[in-house]
């Protein structure tokens, strides 16, 4: 049976080979040069101009504009939504593309550095909770700057066949024929990318994603959805620890934190994974699991009655550092 973390690999990988292959097969793009969309192989407009050319009435037309523009946003938004009040930024953890290379380049810049992003204070330590090592080698600067290159590059090519036909664009790149254009938007989206990914991916996953920021607002506003919670009653275990669970979140949050200061946690429970594997010989486990509804009021301050409260001092203060 395959772990946490190898699911979530194999629903990243599925997701990232789709995004990539949805153009060239169809599924879904923004066609310029037809001016409308490609669903399922099948043109997408949105009607109007059967009204320009007087071929349906203004009526017949609005029909239209709303069954094929307005409930498909509405599905798409209010679904998105849904989910993110329920369950935060489980896309973000679990299936968004840009994460992927945030999460391989973090592991990439570890092995040259010891250090998941150049911004960190100072190195992680070099024994991960599994008991396995990484020592830093600089030799693999090279591949943190192949993967940055790399997958920026990929980026912009597949974002420019969401807008103009795959066929066009792989067969002039194949054939070093890129139009003037396709060469701007190339070199541009691939600078800014490369860029992004090498000095501010995690910036961009917290501030600056407007899809993450919308979910990140509609999990806040549910204070009974899944959010990691800490066992604060065994707190003390954590005494013998490195922060294992600090170490192994992406976003470099703190899960051990009350749920306002995870606001950006994309649900990815590495820091899950990684504390299960610290206290693999304890009966009860890991001091980290995921919680819902009613427990994960403990999360916001709140005790297991409803309108109960912790202390403060239990909610703002790390119990963990005294022995």
């Amino acid at each position: 049976m395959l772990s946490l973390q190898q699911q979530r690999l194999v629903w990243r990988s599925s997701f990232f080979l789709l995004f990539i292959l949805a153009p060239p097969l169809d599924l879904l793009r923004l066609d310029l040069t037809l001016g409308h969309f490609i669903l399922l192989g099948q043109n997408w407009t949105l009607g109007l101009e059967s009204l320009v050319t007087g071929e349906v009435s203004p009526l017949h037309a609005a029909i239209n504009l709303i069954w094929r523009a307005f409930i498909p946003l509405a599905i798409v938004v209010g679904g998105g939504i849904g989910v993110a009040w329920k369950y935060g930024r489980l896309y973000c953890g679990w299936l968004c593309p840009h994460f992927s290379v945030v999460e391989m380049i973090n592991g990439l810049m570890r092995r040259a550095s010891g250090k998941p992003t150049l911004w960190e204070a100072k190195p992680l330590p070099v024994e991960l909770p599994n008991g396995k090592k990484i020592q830093p080698q600089r030799r693999y600067w090279l591949l943190v700057v192949i993967a940055i290159i790399g997958f920026a590059f990929l980026w912009g090519l597949t974002l420019l066949t969401y807008l103009l036909p795959p066929t066009e664009i792989y067969y002039n790149l194949w054939h070093g024929q890129l139009t003037r254009n396709q060469t701007i938007f190339l070199s541009v989206s691939t600078t800014v990318f490369a860029l992004e990914f090498l000095l501010a991916r995690h910036l961009f996953c917290r501030f600056g994603c407007a899809v993450g920021l919308f979910k990140s607002l509609a999990w806040m506003g549910n204070h009974q959805a899944m959010v990691v919670d800490f066992d604060r009653q065994r707190a003390r275990l954590c005494a013998d620890c490195q922060s294992a669970c600090d170490n192994a979140c992406p976003m470099r949050l703190k899960p051990r934190s009350i749920k306002r200061k995870k606001f950006t946690c994309t649900q990815c429970a590495q820091c899950i994974s990684a504390c299960a594997q610290v206290q693999i010989n304890h009966p009860q486990g890991s001091l980290l699991t995921w919680a819902q509804d009613e427990k994960a009021l403990n999360t916001i301050g709140y005790d297991s009655k409803p309108g109960k409260y912790y202390p403060a001092h239990l909610m703002l203060t790390e119990p963990w550092k005294n022995k």
